[in-house]
């Protein structure tokens, strides 16, 4: 609702077909790297076996460099694992990944950036940040050429560090 200034009256409720239109719009995505069915985060195969996590998990969605709050039990099971369980004293090592499209210093750095954003979910389970490294790829190992390809090319890499 608009409030009401200066003397103003208050704006009218948007009538039904209004409301209908503004609903169908709020769900149109301006920003087409905000489809969180858009990138991965990749669990190597040994953490997913060491950590005792099922592969499903393996792959889930992201919202451009912002990974969804839904899946903060992987984030918890991992931290667990790596803190005291299997891979207790290892590094776990975030590579971030870019699409090629845009210039190299921007997918280096959204790359970058998506990594970061894991790494904040993971230590926020509890996992000790200096054991935590991230890097970037940027686009240097992407091998997609149109839009469903691309998705494979947006990801995190949670491998063990050395």
């Amino acid at each position: 609702m608009v409030a009401a200034c200066g003397g103003r009256e208050p704006a009218a409720a948007p009538t039904k077909a209004q409301a209908s239109v503004t609903r169908s719009v709020s769900i149109i995505n301006p920003k087409p790297d905000d489809d969180p069915s858009r990138g991965n985060i990749n669990i190597a195969f040994d953490i997913l076996r060491a950590c005792d996590l099922p592969d499903n998990v393996a792959t889930f969605a992201f919202d451009s460099s912002h990974v969804r709050g839904q899946y903060k039990k992987v984030f918890e099971s991992l931290s667990v694992c790596f803190m005291s369980g299997q891979l207790e004293g290892r590094q776990m090592s975030l590579v971030g990944h870019a699409d090629p499209r845009g210039t190299s210093d921007y997918n280096t750095a959204l790359a970058g950036k998506r990594a970061d954003n894991v790494k904040q979910l993971i230590v926020a389970e509890h996992m000790n940040d200096s054991r935590i490294s991230t890097s970037s790829r940027g686009a240097l190992d992407a091998t997609g050429t149109d839009e469903t390809s691309w998705t494979a090319d947006r990801s995190v890499n949670i491998i063990l560090g050395n």
